[in-house]
């Protein structure tokens, strides 16, 4: 089901849709489809983050054994 609303867009941001729909479909009058694209890239994204966030974790480590990774890891980008 398709639903009419009304967006207030930056400049800068609507010149990047207008960019965008015209790379991707060769005209202006798909800035909502393009739109509508990358409305939900961004919300699958984040779906994403959130379930990687709150999902079973594989490896278990203490702030301890993770503070000696972190100084380790530090040591040896400071050698190069």
């Amino acid at each position: 089901m398709v639903k009419r609303t009304t967006v207030i867009l930056d400049d800068d941001v609507y010149e990047k849709l207008v960019r965008e729909s015209v790379r991707r479909y060769g005209t202006t009058k798909a800035i909502s489809k393009v739109l509508n694209e990358l409305l939900r890239e961004a919300l699958s994204a984040k779906d994403e983050i959130i379930r990687l966030l709150y999902s079973d974790k594989v490896v278990k480590i203490s702030a301890r054994d993770f503070e000696e990774f972190r100084r380790e890891l530090s040591g040896r980008i400071d050698d190069r």
